[in-house]
């Protein structure tokens, strides 16, 4: 059986929750059309994220890899198209804060998810969930993470589906942030499940 390998992040800077670390807890193990979902959660640190996320790689080996990230204030679910070569933003949780620094030394300036994210979003609005294509992951650690990502396999010249999808917050942590757009677990939840049948 083939190995999808799903990450989240724990939560960060003034979000108590993170619904991408619910969604990998809870699928991690299952069996979802010929994937079985390897979920891991991942540490919101400029130093240890990328460090962990390849180690994962190298020890399960996945036929296809999902990381997923909070796009607080967003309404749709955003498969990313591109990852940069920068970190930037606010302080992580070991209160490290880059200032437009390069993820990887003579690494290209960017790097292409090899997602069919166009495929995604439209079988995700076919079935009533609201999807676009995003242009920029950001500086912050969703995009260090997919480039990371996409920079390990680009550097091994292996052809594996890789790549990066921004989720709303849910209804949970729109509770701590009135103003917040958020979606329901169970829809972020069956929508990711959609996601990997579509994989």
């Amino acid at each position: 059986m083939k190995k999808l390998l799903l990450t989240g992040f724990e939560p960060f800077l003034d979000f108590p929750i993170n619904p991408t670390m619910q969604i990998a807890e809870d699928l991690d193990g299952q069996v979802i059309h010929q994937y079985c979902i390897i979920g891991k959660v991942l540490p919101v640190d400029f130093q240890k994220s990328g460090e962990q996320l390849v180690k994962l790689l190298e020890e399960t080996n996945p036929d296809t890899v999902l990381s997923l990230g909070l796009a607080g204030g967003r309404t749709a679910i955003t498969p990313e198209r591109i990852a940069i070569n920068c970190n930037d933003g606010e302080r992580d949780n070991d209160h490290y804060q880059p200032r437009g620094e390069t993820i990887i030394k003579d690494g290209p300036d960017g790097l292409f998810s090899t997602l069919p994210i166009q495929k995604l979003k439209e079988t995700l609005n076919s079935n009533g969930f609201p999807s676009r294509i995003s242009n920029t992951a950001g500086t912050y650690l969703c995009n260090h993470v997919m480039y990371q990502l996409l920079y390990f396999y680009y550097k091994n010249h292996k052809q594996v589906p890789a790549g990066f999808i921004h989720i709303p917050a849910s209804h949970q942590l729109a509770i701590e942030h009135v103003n917040l757009p958020s979606w329901s677990q169970k829809d972020l939840h069956d929508a990711l499940t959609l996601v990997i049948h579509t994989l």
